[in-house]
């Protein structure tokens, strides 16, 4: 939409505040259970997943669709951001305005990234006046493994679970103490630095520990292109300087009786166009997440696990000289308490769950976003397996004090067919509550305004006999209730400045994921390909900024010391408005790849991205890399 050039200060406070959301429950703590899914490809079926039901299950035993990518994946992968790694994985696309330190949207099965619940560590992250995680600020460097899991889980996890839940896993330690550091350096100045110790002890009273911190800056790149509102003719590169510190303890007090710690703290300083000017238009952001635990064996068939946690997203933006109108500031608190129990009956689980949940924003540029709302949630899931079946089934009621009671359910089944082949089929119904800039933005938001509702409906196959996995997942998500974002506003435009978002459409989230990966001697191949509608009903129009096709392809050599890889990324061509009427072209990225284990404890990486120098956008009038080099040395001491 386009904006009068007097009212850019403002807008561009708005813009910031709000892009993750326009441009497209309390977490239990999963830190305590398991946390070493370090393992190859070719492991797949016996990797431990844990979001996919809150509890440690087997994924062959797990009847939602997931994905795990673990340390060595992550290391290996040389991404220069969690976006760029995402990016690489089926079921997702991003959206970024520009270099790594901007505002960035990821969209799993074309959801919005405010229809998408973040963890990390167990702990709920992300902004209540956007509704959506701040990718920008989760530093790489600091995390394990992720887990993503495909589908609605508000049963799970609550409000915002309607296309799906990523977890991320800082590291945990376990036996012998370690050390790792490692160097790097790319690419438009680009500088990271890392290091890590961790370990535990023995004994009846094991104590574990893990610490991590790291540096990175760039000195990036112009942001926008002529045409953007924002665009600004001086040139000037848009860097970022980042730093984050993490780490996670715990202590047994006896057998089935551990307490523990996480936290996590990133500061991020990064750079923005704000139209003609010389003055250096930054944006400060600060994401800290801390959380306590308590695991208890009640009784031999009864694990409870308590926790406590806390999350704080402050940004403060400063687009001009005016100590007034070139200053905002929103800060987001979330505080939660979890109760979950797990109760084995036999071989199979039943869970039960209190949660409470409390969201409050303060902010000294727009006080009228000030406010807080408690959500009060009890839920019950049961897991069966017998044989060559298995049987999920849950529901949940989430009672908040700003929109009332929403209740979602969920059934799952799957077969074993062969000891190789499974066939899945779910239902679940989801929800997304609408975040404070919808609601109480001056001029934008409508406190009316209700939740959004999702229905999904899917089936899959998977094969996976150790050297060829595949997979085939159908899903159709049709969502109700759905807020919209018109500039200008359709009803009382004098009122809503700046447009408004509403409830009014219906959409319908449908396609299909076909993914695989076949071992050939020292090769690996692998691809993913996703076919998608994601409409706009009451248009009958696609959604903003998601293409009908995008895909991934890959080969992976490895012998001994040396590792390689080529990877193709694909999208075809989008739109970057609800209208449809701006189109944003297709693309292909090639990237190469390589890690050398020069000694047990040294090893270095080379990564090529883009080596073809494509030129393209993620969203229209926004810059993206060109050609990058980075190469980097690590050592690994345990």
């Amino acid at each position: 939409m386009t904006h009068p050039v007097s009212h850019r200060a403002t807008l561009t406070s708005l813009a910031l505040a709000t892009l993750a959301m326009s441009s497209a429950s309390s977490a239990f703590a999963q830190t305590a259970p398991n946390n070493n899914n370090n393992v190859s490809s070719s492991d797949s079926a016996n990797q431990v997943i844990v979001t996919a039901t809150r509890s440690p299950q087997l994924t062959s035993d797990v009847i939602s669709d997931t994905l795990v990518i673990n340390a060595d994946q992550i290391a290996q992968s040389g991404a220069g951001s969690i976006v760029d790694l995402l990016q690489r994985q089926r079921g997702i696309e991003i959206s970024t305005n520009g270099g790594p330190g901007t505002t960035s949207s990821v969209f799993i099965r074309g959801a919005n990234s405010n229809q998408n619940v973040v963890l990390i560590d167990g702990v709920r992250i992300g902004s209540s006046t956007t509704g959506a995680a701040n990718w920008s600020a989760i530093p790489l460097s600091a995390i394990d493994h992720i887990e993503i899991v495909y589908g609605p889980l508000s049963t799970l996890y609550g409000a915002d679970a309607i296309g799906g839940v990523i977890q991320i896993f800082t590291k945990k330690g376990a036996g012998a103490p370690s050390v790792t550091a490692s160097v790097g350096a790319g690419t438009y100045n680009t500088n990271k630095y890392d290091g890590s110790i961790s370990g535990s002890t023995g004994g009846d009273h094991n104590f574990s520990y893990a610490i991590q911190a790291g540096k990175e800056q760039s000195t990036g790149f112009p942001a926008t292109l002529p045409g953007n509102y924002s665009y600004n003719p001086y040139g000037s590169n848009d860097g970022y300087n980042k730093q984050n510190a993490s780490g996670q303890f715990s202590f047994q007090l006896a057998k089935g009786q551990e307490v523990g710690l996480v936290f996590l703290n990133s500061h991020l300083d990064a750079q923005f166009d704000n139209g003609p000017s010389t003055y250096n238009s930054h944006a400060v952001q600060n994401l800290d997440n801390i959380a306590v635990y308590s695991k208890n064996q009640i009784l031999s068939n009864w694990q409870s696990l308590v926790q406590v946690s806390q999350t704080r997203d402050d940004q403060a933006n400063y687009s001009s000289a005016d100590p007034v109108y070139g200053f905002s500031q929103i800060n987001t608190k979330q505080t939660d308490f979890t109760w979950q129990n797990d109760i084995n009956i036999g071989s199979d689980v039943l869970q039960l769950l209190y949660g409470y949940r409390k969201e409050q924003v303060v902010s000294s540029s727009t006080p009228e976003l000030g406010g807080d709302r408690t959500t009060n949630s009890f839920a019950a899931s049961y897991n069966m397996k017998r044989g060559n079946h298995l049987l999920n089934v849950s529901v949940r009621d989430d009672d908040s004090s700003q929109y009332g009671s929403k209740v979602t359910g969920a059934l799952g089944y799957g077969y074993r067919i062969t000891d190789t082949l499974r066939a899945t089929a779910s239902y679940g119904t989801s929800f997304r509550a609408p975040s404070f800039n919808e609601l109480y933005y001056p001029g934008y938001g409508i406190p009316t305004n209700k939740p959004e509702q999702g229905r999904n409906a899917e089936a899959g196959l998977r094969y996976d006999d150790g050297m060829t996995q595949l997979s085939a997942a159908y899903y159709h998500n049709r969502i109700t209730d759905l807020i919209v974002n018109a500039y200008p506003c359709p009803f009382e435009p004098q009122t809503y400045s700046y447009g408004c978002a509403y409830n009014v459409d219906h959409a319908v989230l449908q396609g299909v994921t076909l993914s695989g990966s076949h071992k050939l001697g020292d090769f690996t191949v692998r691809g993913n390909i996703d076919l998608q509608n994601p409409v706009d009903q009451t248009t009958d129009t696609v959604l903003a900024r998601r293409a009908k096709k995008h895909a991934n392809f890959g080969v992976d050599y490895g012998t001994g010391a040396l590792k390689a890889g080529l990877e193709w990324e694909l999208s075809g061509a989008r739109f970057d408005d609800a209208a449809n009427q701006n189109q944003l072209g297709g693309y292909g990225l090639l990237n190469l790849y390589s890690t050398y284990q020069i000694t047990p404890d040294w090893s270095a990486l080379i990564r090529w991205n883009n080596i073809a120098d494509k030129k393209y956008q993620l969203a229209q009038y926004y810059q993206t890399p060109g050609t990058t080099v980075f190469v980097g040395l690590r050592y690994g001491y345990k």
